[in-house]
Protein backbone atom coordinates (compact mmCIF):
# COMPACT_ATOMS: atom_id res chain seq x y z
CA UNK A 1 0.00 0.00 0.00
CA UNK A 2 0.99 3.73 -0.97
CA UNK A 3 0.97 6.50 1.40
CA UNK A 4 -2.22 7.88 -0.71
CA UNK A 5 -3.81 10.78 1.22
CA UNK A 6 -7.25 12.53 0.45
CA UNK A 7 -8.21 15.08 3.22
CA UNK A 8 -11.90 14.63 3.88
CA UNK A 9 -12.32 11.45 1.82
CA UNK A 10 -13.26 8.46 4.07
CA UNK A 11 -10.04 6.45 2.45
CA UNK A 12 -9.91 4.04 4.52
CA UNK A 13 -13.53 2.65 4.09
CA UNK A 14 -12.86 2.56 0.75
CA UNK A 15 -9.87 0.57 1.34
CA UNK A 16 -11.93 -1.63 3.68
CA UNK A 17 -14.39 -2.08 0.69
CA UNK A 18 -11.14 -2.87 -2.18
CA UNK A 19 -10.02 -5.35 0.15
CA UNK A 20 -13.10 -7.25 1.28
CA UNK A 21 -15.27 -7.09 -1.75
CA UNK A 22 -19.03 -7.31 -1.19
CA UNK A 23 -18.70 -8.16 2.45
CA UNK A 24 -17.48 -4.88 3.07
CA UNK A 25 -21.08 -3.31 2.57
CA UNK A 26 -22.55 -5.45 5.52
CA UNK A 27 -21.51 -4.69 9.18
CA UNK A 28 -18.85 -7.07 9.94
CA UNK A 29 -19.80 -10.69 9.35
CA UNK A 30 -18.37 -11.65 12.61
CA UNK A 31 -20.63 -10.11 14.64
CA UNK A 32 -23.64 -11.70 13.15
CA UNK A 33 -25.62 -14.17 15.75
CA UNK A 34 -24.74 -11.59 18.74
CA UNK A 35 -25.32 -8.37 17.22
CA UNK A 36 -28.76 -7.03 16.45
CA UNK A 37 -28.35 -4.02 13.52
CA UNK A 38 -30.30 -0.34 13.19
CA UNK A 39 -29.84 3.36 12.49
CA UNK A 40 -26.59 4.20 14.03
CA UNK A 41 -27.03 8.32 13.91
CA UNK A 42 -29.38 8.58 16.58
CA UNK A 43 -28.76 12.54 16.70
CA UNK A 44 -30.87 12.41 13.24
CA UNK A 45 -34.31 11.27 15.31
CA UNK A 46 -36.73 14.06 15.54
CA UNK A 47 -38.80 12.13 17.82
CA UNK A 48 -36.39 12.07 20.59
CA UNK A 49 -35.91 15.78 20.03
CA UNK A 50 -39.64 16.41 20.94
CA UNK A 51 -41.05 17.19 24.53
CA UNK A 52 -43.68 16.53 26.21
CA UNK A 53 -45.61 19.26 27.39
CA UNK A 54 -48.05 19.09 30.38
CA UNK A 55 -50.38 21.69 30.83
CA UNK A 56 -51.01 24.05 33.76
CA UNK A 57 -55.00 23.34 33.50
CA UNK A 58 -55.82 19.45 34.10
CA UNK A 59 -59.78 19.36 33.60
CA UNK A 60 -59.18 15.24 33.42
CA UNK A 61 -57.54 15.23 36.70
CA UNK A 62 -60.29 16.77 38.70
CA UNK A 63 -62.84 13.90 36.70
CA UNK A 64 -60.25 11.10 37.94
CA UNK A 65 -60.08 12.91 41.97
CA UNK A 66 -64.23 13.29 41.33
CA UNK A 67 -64.03 9.41 40.21
CA UNK A 68 -61.60 8.42 42.82
CA UNK A 69 -62.93 10.45 46.10
CA UNK A 70 -58.88 11.35 46.44
CA UNK A 71 -56.52 13.40 44.59
CA UNK A 72 -55.17 10.75 41.64
CA UNK A 73 -51.53 9.45 41.55
CA UNK A 74 -49.72 7.68 38.50
CA UNK A 75 -50.77 4.92 40.08
CA UNK A 76 -53.97 5.53 38.62
CA UNK A 77 -53.18 5.58 34.88
CA UNK A 78 -54.43 2.29 33.61
CA UNK A 79 -52.55 0.87 30.51
CA UNK A 80 -54.46 -1.54 29.66
CA UNK A 81 -55.00 -1.16 25.59
CA UNK A 82 -56.62 -2.54 22.69
CA UNK A 83 -54.06 -3.80 20.33
CA UNK A 84 -54.81 -4.66 16.92
CA UNK A 85 -58.05 -6.80 18.22
CA UNK A 86 -55.78 -7.85 21.39
CA UNK A 87 -56.47 -6.77 24.84
CA UNK A 88 -53.30 -5.81 26.33
CA UNK A 89 -51.77 -5.34 29.78
CA UNK A 90 -50.34 -2.11 28.01
CA UNK A 91 -49.83 -0.37 24.86
CA UNK A 92 -46.27 -2.66 24.25
CA UNK A 93 -46.42 -5.57 22.04
CA UNK A 94 -43.40 -8.08 20.64
CA UNK A 95 -42.19 -6.76 17.72
CA UNK A 96 -41.65 -9.87 14.93
CA UNK A 97 -38.38 -11.93 15.29
CA UNK A 98 -37.99 -14.30 13.22
CA UNK A 99 -35.22 -16.75 11.90
CA UNK A 100 -32.03 -15.21 12.82
CA UNK A 101 -29.37 -16.05 14.88
CA UNK A 102 -29.75 -13.85 17.39
CA UNK A 103 -33.09 -14.66 17.79
CA UNK A 104 -32.83 -17.93 18.13
CA UNK A 105 -31.44 -18.31 21.72
CA UNK A 106 -33.84 -16.31 23.66
CA UNK A 107 -37.09 -16.85 22.00
CA UNK A 108 -38.47 -19.25 23.70
CA UNK A 109 -38.02 -17.35 27.23
CA UNK A 110 -39.50 -14.50 25.53
CA UNK A 111 -42.29 -15.97 24.69
CA UNK A 112 -42.96 -16.71 27.83
CA UNK A 113 -42.25 -13.45 29.40
CA UNK A 114 -44.33 -11.49 26.62
CA UNK A 115 -47.06 -14.17 27.42
CA UNK A 116 -46.98 -13.58 31.34
CA UNK A 117 -47.19 -10.01 30.89
CA UNK A 118 -50.09 -10.15 28.70
CA UNK A 119 -48.85 -8.37 25.72
CA UNK A 120 -48.93 -9.80 22.17
CA UNK A 121 -46.40 -11.57 20.81
CA UNK A 122 -45.22 -11.21 17.08
CA UNK A 123 -43.55 -13.98 15.30
CA UNK A 124 -41.30 -13.11 12.26
CA UNK A 125 -41.20 -14.53 9.03
CA UNK A 126 -38.85 -17.70 7.46
CA UNK A 127 -38.80 -19.39 10.67
CA UNK A 128 -40.36 -22.24 9.00
CA UNK A 129 -38.37 -21.85 5.65
CA UNK A 130 -35.81 -24.62 6.47
CA UNK A 131 -39.12 -27.30 7.23
CA UNK A 132 -38.87 -26.39 11.13
CA UNK A 133 -42.51 -26.00 12.07
CA UNK A 134 -41.54 -27.33 15.16
CA UNK A 135 -39.84 -23.91 16.34
CA UNK A 136 -42.90 -21.99 15.59
CA UNK A 137 -45.21 -23.98 17.56
CA UNK A 138 -42.84 -24.06 20.11
CA UNK A 139 -42.80 -20.09 20.82
CA UNK A 140 -46.72 -20.08 20.24
CA UNK A 141 -47.08 -23.30 23.20
CA UNK A 142 -44.88 -21.25 25.32
CA UNK A 143 -46.87 -17.88 25.15
CA UNK A 144 -49.73 -19.56 25.48
CA UNK A 145 -48.64 -21.41 28.66
CA UNK A 146 -48.07 -18.13 30.42
CA UNK A 147 -50.78 -15.90 29.32
CA UNK A 148 -53.45 -14.76 31.36
CA UNK A 149 -57.08 -15.39 30.15
CA UNK A 150 -58.71 -12.53 28.66
CA UNK A 151 -54.99 -11.10 27.77
CA UNK A 152 -52.48 -11.56 24.70
CA UNK A 153 -52.44 -12.67 21.40
CA UNK A 154 -49.89 -14.28 19.31
CA UNK A 155 -49.45 -12.81 15.46
CA UNK A 156 -47.78 -15.01 12.59
CA UNK A 157 -45.95 -13.58 9.43
CA UNK A 158 -45.48 -15.35 6.53
CA UNK A 159 -43.21 -14.69 3.99
CA UNK A 160 -43.06 -15.47 0.26
CA UNK A 161 -41.27 -18.32 0.94
CA UNK A 162 -43.76 -19.16 4.08
CA UNK A 163 -46.56 -19.12 1.54
CA UNK A 164 -44.98 -21.83 -0.66
CA UNK A 165 -45.39 -23.90 2.11
CA UNK A 166 -49.23 -22.47 2.79
CA UNK A 167 -48.09 -21.86 6.70
CA UNK A 168 -51.31 -19.85 7.34
CA UNK A 169 -53.12 -22.53 6.09
CA UNK A 170 -51.15 -25.11 8.23
CA UNK A 171 -51.64 -23.06 11.19
CA UNK A 172 -55.26 -21.98 10.83
CA UNK A 173 -55.88 -26.00 10.82
CA UNK A 174 -53.69 -26.82 13.43
CA UNK A 175 -55.58 -28.81 16.33
CA UNK A 176 -52.90 -27.10 18.72
CA UNK A 177 -53.75 -23.46 18.56
CA UNK A 178 -57.71 -24.23 18.27
CA UNK A 179 -58.15 -22.39 21.34
CA UNK A 180 -56.54 -19.81 20.61
CA UNK A 181 -58.50 -19.48 17.81
CA UNK A 182 -62.06 -20.17 19.80
CA UNK A 183 -60.59 -16.97 22.14
CA UNK A 184 -59.72 -14.60 19.02
CA UNK A 185 -56.22 -14.43 20.60
CA UNK A 186 -54.44 -15.73 16.87
CA UNK A 187 -53.22 -13.21 14.19
CA UNK A 188 -51.99 -13.41 10.83
CA UNK A 189 -49.42 -9.91 9.86
CA UNK A 190 -48.76 -9.68 6.02
CA UNK A 191 -45.21 -7.78 6.02
CA UNK A 192 -45.40 -5.03 3.21
CA UNK A 193 -41.60 -4.46 4.60
CA UNK A 194 -39.58 -2.97 7.61
CA UNK A 195 -38.07 -0.35 8.84
CA UNK A 196 -34.43 -1.42 8.54
CA UNK A 197 -34.33 -2.33 4.84
CA UNK A 198 -37.42 -1.22 3.02
CA UNK A 199 -37.97 -2.99 -0.14
CA UNK A 200 -35.76 -5.40 0.90
CA UNK A 201 -36.89 -9.30 2.53
CA UNK A 202 -35.39 -10.68 5.09
CA UNK A 203 -31.77 -11.57 5.42
CA UNK A 204 -29.91 -14.29 7.32
CA UNK A 205 -25.83 -15.39 6.83
CA UNK A 206 -25.29 -18.98 6.80
CA UNK A 207 -22.90 -20.98 5.95
CA UNK A 208 -21.84 -22.12 2.45
CA UNK A 209 -22.73 -25.64 3.42
CA UNK A 210 -26.07 -24.53 3.52
CA UNK A 211 -26.15 -24.19 -0.29
CA UNK A 212 -27.92 -27.08 -1.74
CA UNK A 213 -30.13 -27.24 0.95
CA UNK A 214 -31.65 -23.52 0.22
CA UNK A 215 -30.68 -23.45 -3.63
CA UNK A 216 -33.50 -22.72 -5.97
CA UNK A 217 -35.83 -21.19 -2.89
CA UNK A 218 -33.70 -18.57 -1.56
CA UNK A 219 -31.43 -15.63 -3.44
CA UNK A 220 -28.15 -16.39 -2.15
CA UNK A 221 -24.96 -15.10 -2.41
CA UNK A 222 -21.40 -15.27 -1.23
CA UNK A 223 -20.44 -12.35 0.74
CA UNK A 224 -17.26 -13.80 2.29
CA UNK A 225 -15.16 -17.11 2.21
CA UNK A 226 -17.19 -18.68 3.97
CA UNK A 227 -20.56 -17.04 4.29
CA UNK A 228 -23.60 -17.20 2.15
CA UNK A 229 -26.28 -14.33 2.63
CA UNK A 230 -29.84 -15.84 2.16
CA UNK A 231 -31.96 -13.04 0.64
CA UNK A 232 -36.08 -13.92 0.86
CA UNK A 233 -38.21 -11.36 -1.77
CA UNK A 234 -39.86 -9.03 -0.36
CA UNK A 235 -43.27 -9.77 -2.70
CA UNK A 236 -44.60 -7.17 -5.22
CA UNK A 237 -47.20 -5.22 -3.75
CA UNK A 238 -49.38 -2.23 -5.97
CA UNK A 239 -53.05 -0.87 -4.82
CA UNK A 240 -54.81 -3.39 -6.48
CA UNK A 241 -52.48 -6.49 -4.55
CA UNK A 242 -52.38 -5.05 -1.51
CA UNK A 243 -56.17 -4.94 -1.35
CA UNK A 244 -56.48 -8.16 -2.67
CA UNK A 245 -53.88 -9.72 0.10
CA UNK A 246 -55.76 -8.17 2.33
CA UNK A 247 -59.00 -9.67 1.17
CA UNK A 248 -57.78 -13.02 1.03
CA UNK A 249 -56.54 -12.58 4.92
CA UNK A 250 -59.65 -12.06 5.69
CA UNK A 251 -62.01 -14.60 3.75
CA UNK A 252 -59.54 -17.19 4.49
CA UNK A 253 -58.75 -16.72 7.96
CA UNK A 254 -62.23 -15.14 8.98
CA UNK A 255 -61.28 -15.81 12.88
CA UNK A 256 -57.69 -14.74 13.11
CA UNK A 257 -56.74 -10.96 13.02
CA UNK A 258 -55.23 -9.07 9.96
CA UNK A 259 -52.35 -7.09 10.66
CA UNK A 260 -50.45 -5.01 7.81
CA UNK A 261 -46.94 -4.30 8.39
CA UNK A 262 -45.25 -1.50 6.21
CA UNK A 263 -42.27 -0.01 5.90
CA UNK A 264 -41.50 4.10 6.33
CA UNK A 265 -41.87 4.65 2.80
CA UNK A 266 -42.96 8.29 1.72
CA UNK A 267 -46.74 7.26 0.32
CA UNK A 268 -46.99 5.37 3.77
CA UNK A 269 -49.96 7.56 4.95
CA UNK A 270 -52.11 6.05 1.99
CA UNK A 271 -50.83 2.55 2.03
CA UNK A 272 -52.02 2.60 6.06
CA UNK A 273 -55.37 4.31 4.94
CA UNK A 274 -55.74 1.48 2.07
CA UNK A 275 -55.26 -1.26 4.10
CA UNK A 276 -57.59 -0.07 7.31
CA UNK A 277 -60.45 0.91 4.08
CA UNK A 278 -60.00 -3.09 3.14
CA UNK A 279 -60.23 -4.18 6.95
CA UNK A 280 -57.19 -4.11 8.69
CA UNK A 281 -57.66 -4.70 12.33
CA UNK A 282 -53.60 -3.00 12.81
CA UNK A 283 -51.67 -1.08 10.77
CA UNK A 284 -47.70 -1.49 12.39
CA UNK A 285 -45.42 1.25 10.48
CA UNK A 286 -41.80 0.47 11.46
CA UNK A 287 -39.10 3.30 11.47
CA UNK A 288 -36.12 3.77 10.03
CA UNK A 289 -34.73 3.24 13.40
CA UNK A 290 -36.02 -0.30 13.52
CA UNK A 291 -34.04 -2.91 13.79
CA UNK A 292 -33.49 -6.17 12.29
CA UNK A 293 -31.51 -9.29 12.00
CA UNK A 294 -29.02 -8.57 9.49
CA UNK A 295 -29.28 -5.60 6.33
CA UNK A 296 -26.70 -3.88 4.53
CA UNK A 297 -24.98 -1.07 6.33
CA UNK A 298 -25.59 1.63 3.61
CA UNK A 299 -29.92 0.73 4.82
CA UNK A 300 -29.87 0.80 8.19
CA UNK A 301 -28.70 4.84 8.13
CA UNK A 302 -29.41 6.06 4.83
CA UNK A 303 -32.88 4.64 3.34
CA UNK A 304 -36.42 5.19 4.56
CA UNK A 305 -38.49 8.10 6.76
CA UNK A 306 -37.72 8.18 10.50
CA UNK A 307 -40.57 7.60 12.44
CA UNK A 308 -41.58 10.71 13.44
CA UNK A 309 -41.94 11.45 9.98
CA UNK A 310 -44.48 8.33 9.34
CA UNK A 311 -46.56 9.04 12.82
CA UNK A 312 -47.00 12.74 11.25
CA UNK A 313 -47.75 11.76 8.29
CA UNK A 314 -50.53 8.25 8.74
CA UNK A 315 -53.55 10.08 10.68
CA UNK A 316 -54.90 6.85 12.13
CA UNK A 317 -57.90 8.57 13.75
CA UNK A 318 -59.90 5.48 15.60
CA UNK A 319 -58.22 3.14 13.52
CA UNK A 320 -55.50 0.91 15.10
CA UNK A 321 -51.84 2.26 14.17
CA UNK A 322 -48.44 0.34 15.88
CA UNK A 323 -45.21 2.04 15.94
CA UNK A 324 -42.02 0.59 15.96
CA UNK A 325 -38.60 1.62 15.97
CA UNK A 326 -35.66 2.23 19.09
CA UNK A 327 -37.78 1.51 21.63
CA UNK A 328 -37.34 1.49 25.33
CA UNK A 329 -37.99 4.09 26.97
CA UNK A 330 -41.38 5.93 28.41
CA UNK A 331 -40.93 8.84 26.69
CA UNK A 332 -41.02 7.65 23.01
CA UNK A 333 -43.47 5.20 23.93
CA UNK A 334 -45.49 7.82 25.11
CA UNK A 335 -44.41 10.20 22.42
CA UNK A 336 -45.49 8.25 19.55
CA UNK A 337 -49.02 7.36 21.54
CA UNK A 338 -49.46 11.20 21.52
CA UNK A 339 -48.90 11.34 17.26
CA UNK A 340 -51.80 8.90 17.09
CA UNK A 341 -50.01 5.15 17.81
CA UNK A 342 -52.48 2.51 19.63
CA UNK A 343 -48.91 0.73 20.81
CA UNK A 344 -44.85 0.55 20.20
CA UNK A 345 -43.33 -2.06 19.59
CA UNK A 346 -40.06 -3.34 21.01
CA UNK A 347 -37.61 -6.02 19.16
CA UNK A 348 -34.19 -4.77 20.08
CA UNK A 349 -34.62 -4.22 23.66
CA UNK A 350 -36.56 -7.19 24.30
CA UNK A 351 -33.94 -9.31 23.00
CA UNK A 352 -30.97 -7.90 24.82
CA UNK A 353 -33.36 -7.47 28.00
CA UNK A 354 -33.92 -11.42 27.66
CA UNK A 355 -30.13 -11.63 27.12
CA UNK A 356 -29.13 -10.02 29.98
CA UNK A 357 -31.06 -11.46 32.44
CA UNK A 358 -32.87 -14.83 30.79
CA UNK A 359 -35.58 -15.58 33.99
CA UNK A 360 -36.99 -12.13 34.15
CA UNK A 361 -35.01 -9.52 31.73
CA UNK A 362 -38.19 -8.96 29.73
CA UNK A 363 -40.30 -8.61 32.75
CA UNK A 364 -38.29 -6.01 34.47
CA UNK A 365 -37.89 -3.80 31.09
CA UNK A 366 -41.76 -3.49 30.91
CA UNK A 367 -42.25 -2.72 34.41
CA UNK A 368 -39.73 -0.02 33.51
CA UNK A 369 -41.74 1.38 30.74
CA UNK A 370 -45.01 1.10 32.36
CA UNK A 371 -43.84 2.67 35.22
CA UNK A 372 -42.53 5.55 32.90
CA UNK A 373 -45.49 5.83 30.97
CA UNK A 374 -47.92 5.96 33.89
CA UNK A 375 -45.04 8.93 35.53
CA UNK A 376 -45.31 10.80 32.21
CA UNK A 377 -49.11 10.57 31.06
CA UNK A 378 -50.08 11.27 35.17
CA UNK A 379 -48.01 14.26 34.37
CA UNK A 380 -49.80 15.28 31.31
CA UNK A 381 -53.44 15.13 33.09
CA UNK A 382 -54.55 11.84 31.80
CA UNK A 383 -55.39 8.67 32.80
CA UNK A 384 -55.42 6.10 29.65
CA UNK A 385 -53.07 5.99 26.86
CA UNK A 386 -55.79 6.57 24.40
CA UNK A 387 -56.51 10.78 25.80
CA UNK A 388 -53.45 11.38 24.55
CA UNK A 389 -53.06 13.81 21.62
CA UNK A 390 -50.70 15.69 19.52
CA UNK A 391 -51.22 19.03 21.94
CA UNK A 392 -48.97 16.75 24.21
CA UNK A 393 -46.27 17.02 22.00
CA UNK A 394 -43.74 20.06 21.45
CA UNK A 395 -41.60 19.66 18.21
CA UNK A 396 -39.09 22.25 17.63
CA UNK A 397 -39.33 22.77 14.06
CA UNK A 398 -42.97 22.99 12.52
CA UNK A 399 -44.41 20.26 10.36
CA UNK A 400 -45.85 20.75 6.98
CA UNK A 401 -48.51 17.97 7.15
CA UNK A 402 -49.00 15.78 4.08
CA UNK A 403 -52.27 15.88 2.03
CA UNK A 404 -53.88 12.23 3.14
CA UNK A 405 -54.55 11.05 -0.31
CA UNK A 406 -51.53 12.33 -1.65
CA UNK A 407 -48.87 12.12 0.66
CA UNK A 408 -47.34 15.38 -0.90
CA UNK A 409 -46.68 18.32 1.90
CA UNK A 410 -48.71 21.57 1.92
CA UNK A 411 -48.46 24.08 4.83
Amino acid sequence: MTGLTALGFPLDAVRHRAVHGTAAIFPDPRSYGSAVYGQSRSEADALDRMRLVPPVLMPRRLDKLVELGREPTYRDVDLATDVGGFRSAAPVYVSALGSSSVAEPVALELSRQAGAFGIPLVIGENLTARGRYERLMSRIETYTAACPEGLGGVVVQQSTEDADSELWNRLYSDPLVSTLLARGRLGFELKVGQGAKPGLGGMTLLSVADRAELEGRFLLEEVAADLLLRSATPGTFTEAILRGQIRMMRNNFPRARTWVKFPPGRDVAVAARLAWECGADAVTVDGAEAGTGWAPSAFLDHVGLPLAECLARTRPGEDCLLASGRMWQGHRAVKSLALGARAVGIGRAAVAAVDAAPEDGLTSLLDCLGLEMRMLISALGKYRPGQLDRDDIWMREPYAAPDPLTGSEHD
